[in-house]
Order: structure tokens, then C-alpha cells, then sequence
């Protein structure tokens, strides 16, 4: 039962969709996994604005509401550990962690609940599910699916996205969160691979791999600005989560768990290298803006370790190689790969702001080729 934080069964279409508690449904609380937000939360007046689509597809018998999933603390964290209200199971492992924060969006869909979830990614939260759980799962670009409604932790970097079994589930998704949208006719045929630190050799195998049998034209790429991009992400992300959270962590570990509590108000003392973090940011966008200038896309894994054992849940920070994009606000698509260990990798595919289009109609080249890895 922890995947969900709510079961509901709003309309009666046949696509499932599944909507993680951070999300405004009307009707229902919102409680960003959190005991403190949760004993205040009324039902939402509204519904947030990116669920227009799905709720017309509702209306039109076309879909329907299944729950609200669950999630790391006020989405503050990327284990899928939830101390409130448990943590969904991971269902390649249960001794796994599901990875987060929208731990509960990826099993929903892994495990056949929902046929799309809908999540949000401030640092990673709907790739590092996806690649923990075997799904696929995309970041959309800052500021392309509306925030109103969407609880937030760092307005900078919070974006909406789906998570699917595969990548048809996924462009779905994206069909519900803007109707309209469709793949480019073609994907692309330039993939700049990226080289990472700290990789399992078994991940980047199975990244090359899949690019080499999808016959895509794969040049080497460099991205000096990587590793700064990083800190740079949290000395954002950080001052903004306390000054969205202070009073709730304020309020004492009753109101959110003290290891959530702790890591926000971290926000504090990084408030000082906000301006800094800032500079660093318009530089790491002008050097993958130069990147795509020779390069349709970038390839990178989601992950540099295959999902970790939940005893070291608080590790997970050490694995993420996802934080980086969400600084630079572009898109990105998380999606599995088979490999020579019993877990599968992820794939990262990014591209400049505007290429969700190109990302999934790759993604299902990369699909097609590599082949699919639940239910095979």
C-alpha cells in the first residue's frame, strides 16, 4: 500500500494515471508525503494547471484517476524512503531502494497499477525512480508544463514530467500533461556521449552498447563544466527548499522527519553562495548550449551504480548524475537498458530547451533497437 498515499477512482476511461502527491487534484489534500502538510491540507479548490489535459481526458471517458502516489518528504530527497508513510517497494528487489522522489510514480507503472504516472523532477525525481525501478521516465524543460498548483521545492529547478513502462507510455504522457504533442517524425542521428565520473563499467557497456545498435552517429564529448555544475545545483536548490520549508522544519521532527529537516536546512547556510551558484549556472547553460551546436543530443547514464541496498539510502546523492540538468533546465529522458548484471542501467538522453520531440522519438529508436526490459 505505500506506493499510494490516496486510491481513487476518478472517471472510468481506460488509461490509468497515477498523480504524485505533490500534484492538486481538486477534491483531494495535497501532502507532499509530509505529516506536517498533511494535517493542514483541505481539499484542493482546483486541480494544478498541468492536469488540464488529463482532466479533460477524464471528462471525455478517455482516462482515469487512480491515486496519489507517494513520495520522498516534501520531495527533499531522491531514496524513495518515506518514514510517514512508507517507502514503496522496489519491485526488481525489495531490498532496493525505488530511488526518488517519485519513488511512488515509478512502481505504480513498474508494477502494472498505472499505465502513466505523472511526477516531478527538481534533481533527478522522476529519472532516478525510473532507473532504479527499470522504467522510463522524462524531465520536461523548465517552465514547459505549467507549476501552478504544484507544491514546490526549488522554483528554479521543479519541472513536471511521466513516467511509463516504455516510451510509448511515456509520449502518453506527455500527450495528457499537453495535448497536442507528438514525437518529431524522425529521431536524431548525432548523439554526443558524455563521459561521467565513477561509472560501473557495466553501465557504460550497456550504454554504448544500445547507441551502437540503434546505429546512431555517436561522437565523443567533453563537458568540463560537469562537476561544478553540481554544487552549483545545490547552492540553488538548497536556499530555496528552506525558504519554501522553514516553518514546517521549524515546527519540530513531528512535523517532518528529522533527517528531511536536517538536509533543508542546509538551505541556511548555503544561502550565501546563491549568487555565486547562480553566475555558475548561465555558464554551464552557454557550454551545453555550445555542445548542441555540434551535437543533436547528449548521452550520459541516469546513474553511475545500479540501485543501492535501502540500508544505504543515504548514499543515493553519491550514485545521481541527474541534478546537473535541472541547473541547466533542459530536458532529459531516463530509460532503461538490459545489461550483462541482473539489474538493468538507464540511459540519459538530453537535448536543448524545445527537444522533448526529439528525446522520445530517439528514446524509441534506443528502444527499438536495445529492446524494451520489463516483461521481456
Amino acid at each position: 500500500m505505500s506506493t499510494f498515499i490516496e486510491r481513487t477512482e476518478i472517471g472510468s476511461g481506460p488509461t490509468r494515471v497515477a498523480v504524485k502527491d505533490l500534484i492538486d487534484i481538486a477534491g483531494l489534500p495535497t501532502t507532499a508525503g509530509c505529516r506536517g502538510v498533511a494535517r493542514a491540507a483541505l481539499p484542493a479548490a482546483a486541480d494544478a494547471a498541468c492536469l488540464a489535459g488529463l482532466r479533460a481526458a477524464v471528462e471525455a471517458g478517455e482516462a482515469r484517476i487512480v491515486g496519489k502516489t507517494n513520495l520522498d518528504e516534501l520531495a527533499a530527497g531522491a531514496s524513495g524512503v518515506n518514514e510517514w508513510y512508507g517507502t514503496p517497494t522496489n519491485p526488481l528487489d525489495p531490498a532496493l531502494i525505488p530511488g526518488g522522489s517519485s519513488s511512488g510514480s515509478a512502481v505504480a507503472v513498474a508494477v502494472g497499477e498505472a499505465d502513466i504516472a505523472f511526477g516531478t523532477d527538481t534533481g533527478g525525481s522522476v529519472r532516478i525512480p525510473a532507473a532504479c525501478c527499470g522504467v522510463t521516465g522524462l524531465k520536461t524543460g523548465h517552465g514547459r508544463i505549467p507549476s501552478e498548483g504544484v507544491f514546490p521545492l526549488s522554483q528554479t529547478l521543479d519541472c513536471v514530467g511521466p513516467l511509463a513502462r516504455d516510451v510509448a507510455g511515456v509520449v502518453a504522457g506527455m500527450r495528457l500533461l499537453e495535448p497536442g504533442f507528438e514525437p518529431a517524425p524522425a529521431p536524431a542521428r548525432t548523439i554526443g556521449r558524455v563521459r561521467v565520473p565513477g561509472v560501473d563499467p557495466a553501465i557504460d557497456a550497456a550504454i554504448d552498447r544500445a547507441l551502437a545498435e540503434s546505429e546512431l552517429e555517436v561522437v565523443e564529448v567533453e563537458l568540463p563544466g560537469w562537476a561544478a555544475a553540481f554544487e552549483a545545483a545545490l547552492g540553488i536548490l538548497l536556499p530555496e527548499a528552506w525558504r519554501n520549508n522553514r516553518e514546517l522544519v521549524e515546527a519540530g521532527p513531528d512535523s517532518v522527519g528529522a533527517a528531511v529537516g536536517r538536509q533543508i536546512a542546509l538551505g541556511a547556510e548555503y544561502a550565501a553562495a546563491e549568487p555565486a551558484a547562480r553566475e555558475t549556472r548561465r555558464a554551464w547553460q552557454a557550454e551545453l548550449a555550445a555542445a548542441f551546436e555540434r551535437v543533436e543530443l547528449l548521452a550520459s547514464p541516469t546513474l553511475s551504480a545500479f540501485a543501492l541496498p535501502l540500508a544505504e539510502f543515504e548514499a543515493v546523492a553519491t550514485i545521481t548524475r541527474t541534478m546537473e540538468l535541472n541547473l541547466a533546465g533542459v530536458p532529459a529522458l531516463a530509460q532503461p537498458l538490459r545489461t550483462e548484471a541482473r539489474l538493468p542501467a538507464s540511459l540519459q538522453l538530453f537535448g536543448p530547451t524545445g527537444s522533448e520531440e526529439l528525446l522520445l522519438a530517439t528514446g524509441a529508436e534506443v528502444e527499438a533497437a536495445a529492446g524494451a526490459v520489463l516483461g521481456a
